[in-house]
């Protein structure tokens, strides 16, 4: 995969992405603004992101997986549900020739969502 121009929006950033990956990056923003419809939407280190209260979630496209960082502990909170992927302390990396799992995408969000809620009452 070669590398992609800094992107200015997130669109500008799935216009970017080989043709074959663009649709998996349409589900998964479409996911994240599904599972927090207040977050703010924009490109942090050259990534979607998304922010609400704090910190939410960012995203991005490697050679062989779509990254989808989450600040701890939400991974660590999850992780029988994502023992079928590859984590890390705020990471997950969904394989590209695998479906998404979009339920389990929302589900790790909205964790977030709350945990970001929780801190600012």
């Amino acid at each position: 995969m070669k590398k992609m121009p800094r992107p200015t929006s997130v669109d500008a950033y799935i216009a970017a992405a080989p043709r074959e990956t663009q649709e998996k990056l349409h589900r998964l923003r479409a996911t994240i603004r599904k599972a927090a419809p207040r977050a703010e939407e924009k490109i942090s280190y050259g990534m979607p992101y998304y922010a609400y209260k704090g910190r939410l979630a960012y995203f991005a496209l490697a050679k062989h997986h779509i990254g989808l960082y989450i600040p701890s502990p939400v991974i660590a909170d999850h992780k029988n549900d994502l023992k079928e992927y590859e984590t890390a302390t705020g990471t997950v990396r969904f394989p590209l020739e695998k479906k998404l799992p979009l339920a389990l995408i929302a589900k790790l969000v909205k964790a977030r969502v709350k945990l970001n809620e929780s801190s600012h009452k």
